[in-house]
């Protein structure tokens, strides 16, 4: 009996398969993205691909500030970084890395009971596990525009480095 209560009790404080799967998903989006970040050069953070789109800070900035908006009402303290008020590398990367701690801490403080929790996340209420979905989603895409702009100045995005 004790041998089952033990293993029951176990089984119970095991990690829940969707928090750990999705927190695998979103670190190895925030590689990419740090990894991104730091391959453009600081003197084409200012390029933009076409007169009418972002520049490749100002997209930079548009992941930071979202990722900080999305992270810190999941630990229901919001907070904003203004990242869109910044230009050079060095202050859009070292905004880049407190959000990313932001959503990191987020990831960390989630349980599967925390997990169901509705808060609420721009015009809409969503669970924080919603939240943290849709913020690691949008990182996938903003990424995806981020892997244009590198090789519109000849870089290899790094999700392709090792192929």
């Amino acid at each position: 009996m004790a041998t089952l209560l033990t293993a029951a009790c176990a089984w119970g404080q095991a990690p829940n398969p969707f928090i750990s799967e999705l927190k695998q998903f979103y670190t190895i989006r925030k590689g990419d993205l740090l990894k991104a970040a730091d391959r453009m050069p600081a003197e084409d953070y200012g390029f933009r691909p076409t007169p009418d789109v972002r520049t490749f800070g100002q997209l930079l900035a548009h992941v930071i500030d979202a990722q900080m908006g999305f992270c810190s009402s999941v630990k229901e303290a919001p907070r904003k970084l203004n990242a869109s008020s910044k230009t050079s590398k060095a202050d859009l990367v070292a905004a880049l890395k407190e959000s990313f701690d932001e959503c990191d801490s987020a990831f960390d403080s989630m349980t599967p009971e925390t997990a169901v929790k509705r808060i609420k996340s721009g015009n809409t209420e969503r669970s924080k596990l919603g939240v943290l979905l849709y913020a690691t989603t949008h990182d996938n895409e903003e990424y995806g525009y981020m892997a244009m702009y590198l090789r519109l100045k000849g870089l290899v995005p790094p999700s392709t480095d090792s192929r």
